[in-house]
């Protein structure tokens, strides 16, 4: 008689099993609370300062120049040394940048007479830190877990940036309502200081790729290696079209940038209702991102990804269209959600067909196209409110999302088939 092999059961906390990912874990969640803190507080500095609604504005263009900018090079750092060490010393400098903003809000004569450019300087600073971190910390965190537990890796990262998304600007508004900036950047460098003490505590990580030289007797110049990641994504098509379904759906969908003026003017709940609002979405994410943390991977990925980026279009349109408070808040909390599921196949997809010698600069182009979407797309949401109207931009907006998402079931039809991530062996990636 042929005994029968049960399957065996899915472990939700199978990623979390391995220390140094859970030290990995630790510097995630630190750090974002930490710059969400940080951020929180320039803000209030800068508009005390200024009364410049613009001023606002270049805080944000400060930082995502040099993170865009920078973004190949950086891949390129990452593929070609060790990715603690980056990740280490990017963190140092993070936290060097909050020792500055420290500095300048115990010494009120720097920041005197609407003199700003101080603190504008930090934030390019800051930039050029994230730039090096985020490429080189997602190709890390690969390394930490085996290869089938990718999923269940991207979940928890996932979870616990969105969790600290949430937490990060509530702290930083009670740090600086109840004592001062000067409390708000202490608690910055502290959560600063942890992240880089998990970090440097991992074990030893070896180097991600070929040694050097083999690379150089294959003839490959920086320069190619700089663009290597951007010729890996054009020739798989299917990593092509779920970066691009994201940043399109983000670039026409997203409403942040005009969260302030719903908040004021059509649905009249003042700055407390505005906060809520703000932190709707990564409510939605945190709890999506546990859900898929504690269920097996997904059977039909590119189907999911598609229904769901459709579903964020019309969550879109429906907050464009509410008039009521609790019905604006729950479509974005459902925004959240949806955008979540996204983030995490896409993650995963992107992680399970890179080879791990090209994972940092493959990790560079999604961070271009994720800091354009972001940035550039709350740019557009301004032009579009001022040319359409702002109920009109954001419906406009998630239609285009609808649109976005057909056009790429159309053209993309191996998108659409896409099964399980943790399935896809390298072997059969397209070429």
């Amino acid at each position: 008689m042929t005994q029968q092999v049960l399957p065996a059961a899915h472990d939700s906390y199978a990623a979390l099993r391995f220390p140094d990912f859970r030290r990995f874990i630790a510097s995630v969640v630190t750090l974002t609370v930490a710059t969400q803190i940080q951020a929180v507080v320039v803000g209030w500095q800068i508009y005390a300062v200024t009364k410049d609604p613009l001023s606002l504005g270049l805080v944000g263009l400060a930082e995502a120049v040099p993170f865009i900018a920078i973004a190949l090079f950086a891949g390129h750092v990452a593929d070609r040394t060790n990715r603690r060490r980056v990740v280490a010393l990017a963190t140092v400098a993070m936290l060097a940048c909050a020792a500055a903003l420290l500095a300048f809000t115990l010494a009120p004569a720097t920041l005197a007479r609407g003199r700003v450019w101080p603190v504008y300087a930090v934030i390019f600073a800051s930039g050029v830190a994230r730039s090096f971190l985020q490429p080189a910390r997602q190709a890390l965190g690969a390394e930490l877990v085996p290869r089938e537990l990718y999923p269940n890796a991207v979940a928890w990262r996932s979870s616990v940036w969105q969790f600290a998304a949430v937490v990060g600007p509530a702290l930083g508004g009670l740090l600086y309502g109840f004592g001062d900036a000067a409390v708000a950047y202490g608690v910055d460098m502290a959560l600063v200081a942890v992240a880089l003490v998990a970090i440097v505590r991992l074990g030893r990580v070896p180097l991600p790729s070929v040694p050097i030289p083999t690379a150089v007797a294959a003839g490959q110049s920086i320069g190619e290696s700089l663009v290597a990641g951007i010729r890996f994504v054009r020739s798989e098509p299917v990593l092509l079209a779920a970066l691009t379904l994201d940043l399109f759906s983000v670039f026409f969908g997203g409403a942040t940038a005009l969260l302030p003026i719903f908040a004021a003017d059509i649905l009249q709940v003042g700055p407390e209702g505005l906060g809520v609002l703000r932190a709707a979405p990564s409510v939605g994410a945190v709890v999506m991102s546990l859900v898929l943390a504690h269920r097996p991977p997904l059977r039909r990925s590119g189907a999911v990804l598609l229904v769901n980026v459709a579903l964020f279009g019309l969550a879109m349109i429906g907050f464009g269209l509410s008039r009521g408070f609790v019905l604006s808040t729950v479509l974005l909390v459902i925004s959240g959600a949806v955008d979540m599921v996204s983030v995490v196949i896409r993650s995963t997809l992107l992680q399970v067909s890179t080879p791990p010698e090209l994972l940092g600069r493959v990790s560079s182009v999604n961070q271009i196209f994720i800091g354009s979407s972001n940035e550039i797309g709350a740019f557009e949401s301004g032009v579009a409110a001022r040319l359409l109207g702002t109920v009109p931009s954001v419906v406009f907006g998630g239609l285009m999302t609808l649109l976005v998402v057909g056009l790429t079931t159309w053209k993309v039809p191996e998108l659409r088939r896409l099964g399980r991530l943790d399935k896809l062996r390298p072997e059969l990636r397209k070429r």
